[in-house]
């Protein structure tokens, strides 16, 4: 049983990654139905969050079918972190999660995600206060290290246990890689056959398929999988790679209806979540990636994401309902480009 603090997450858990404009609640309700074990929230500025910034406080909403559930954080300032774990802590999420693997240029080049990579005495100072300000589990998520000439992972993974976190997932990529190339697992089965560990490792990087996450379980030994880009558009992901592991037989791909009725569950949630016009341009993101691979769907898209209305929205769902059902999609959809912040 992998246990972080005293959440049981099961023999073997599959956990959806914190994706920057993907990984909102409507989303991970989609993702909680169809067999994710944990998820996230997507990441919160703790500059937002202390200047009571509307959109970083809203990313602090979760809700009870979530559970377990954990909020992570991102930030440079060492005080301003632990404040804002305590904001944070006071609506009661399942854990503290704290990024230190965000590439992108705005956030690890000021010295937050990712950037703390090339500061680890920053980083153990700043995961100390964070520990230090709650009661709750406290993880993280990071990279291999900054490039490929810094690939500090095994100081970062025995200085951060040190401190107190109790689980770490590790993206087997570097940050100057960003999201190109194959990820590196041998470095993270590194990690979690050294002796001096005790936490839970995640492995975290190209899990697209179920034949990889048990190819990659077994050949890299870790406590589980997360899965971002894999889920976008596709949360059918997660029953299937449980189905395999337990059968080793696949599930059948979603059909048509499924699909129909996920991407309408997610736009009803949206509109419900936040209000109905911001719900339904949310909601534009994510039409592509449900019906990626049917052919000429590019005219219901267009009508999809010109539409304000819901009634509208619903109906050409049912169009694209009636004219294809039965139509048969590949059972993983080709790959998503995510150039988002994880």
């Amino acid at each position: 049983m992998v246990k972080i603090g005293n959440i049981e997450l099961g023999e073997f858990p599959l956990l959806l990654a914190p994706m920057e404009d993907v990984s909102d609640p409507p989303f991970r309700q989609v993702c909680k139905e169809n067999g994710a074990d944990m998820m996230y929230t997507e990441f919160v500025s703790s500059e937002g969050l202390i200047r009571d910034a509307w959109k970083s406080k809203q990313k602090l909403d979760i809700f009870p079918y979530e559970r377990p559930i954990g909020i992570q954080l991102f930030g440079s300032d060492v005080e301003t972190m632990a404040e804002c774990t305590r904001i944070a802590a006071a609506v009661n999420p399942d854990l503290i999660d704290i990024n230190y693997g965000c590439p992108v240029k705005k956030v690890a080049c000021k010295g937050a995600g990712a950037g703390l990579l090339q500061d680890i005495p920053r980083m153990v100072e700043m995961t100390k206060a964070v520990v230090d300000a709650t009661d709750l589990p406290v993880t993280v998520k990071t990279r291999l290290g900054w490039n490929e000439e810094t690939k500090n992972i095994e100081e970062v993974a025995e200085r951060l246990q040190d401190v107190g976190i109790q689980a770490l997932t590790i993206h087997g990529r570097t940050r100057a890689q960003l999201y190109k190339g194959e990820a590196d697992w041998t470095l993270i089965a590194k990690i979690k056959n050294n002796p001096r560990i005790k936490i839970p490792i995640f492995g975290n990087g190209d899990i697209d398929s179920p034949e990889k996450a048990l190819e990659y379980r077994n050949k890299y030994g870790v406590d589980g999988h997360m899965i971002g880009r894999a889920a976008i558009g596709y949360p059918w992901i997660f029953n299937e790679i449980k189905h395999f592991f337990a059968t080793g037989e696949h599930l059948p791909p979603p059909t048509i209806r499924q699909r129909v009725e996920a991407t309408k569950n997610h736009l009803k949630f949206s509109i419900e979540w936040k209000n109905e016009r911001q719900g339904v341009l949310e909601m534009r993101r994510h039409y592509a990636n449900y019906f990626r691979g049917l052919p000429h769907f590019k005219d219901y898209r267009m009508r999809l994401v010109q539409s304000l209305e819901p009634d509208e929205l619903f109906s050409i769902l049912d169009e694209v309902l009636a004219e294809f059902d039965g139509y048969f999609l590949e059972k993983i959809p080709k790959k998503v480009e995510y150039a988002g912040i994880d």
